[in-house]
């Protein structure tokens, strides 16, 4: 499986994230589109926090601490609010979407 932007197949694991991150806005529609996720500015805010958070730390933040942060620039935000936004998964939803690799999951934080 892959995506295709532009004239461009970029691969992925058999779950759909990219093996490699990719920054440019233009794959989080093509994976978006893929996941019946129709972007809203508030995706849009939460695409670049987890990609702030995985240039910063390497790999993506838990559920909980991407709540907590979250919770710093939208003050009202919930599970429920991030659910709503990304039903998948809010942390592992999130971070494909945006065009990054998965997350390591429980313990690998």
């Amino acid at each position: 499986m892959g995506y295709v932007v532009g004239d461009t197949t970029l691969e992925t694991d058999a779950e759909g994230y990219l093996l490699e991150p990719n920054f440019e806005d233009e794959i989080v529609g093509v994976i978006a589109e893929a996941e019946n996720i129709s972007l809203t500015p508030t995706h849009w805010l939460i695409v670049q926090y987890m990609r702030d958070a995985y240039r910063e730390h390497g790999h993506t933040p838990n559920f909980r601490n991407m709540l907590k942060d979250i919770q710093e620039f939208m003050p009202d935000a919930d599970s429920k609010f991030l659910y709503d936004l990304f039903p998948l998964g809010p942390a592992k939803q999130a971070a494909k979407i945006a065009g990054l690799p998965q997350p390591y999951g429980k313990g690998g934080y």
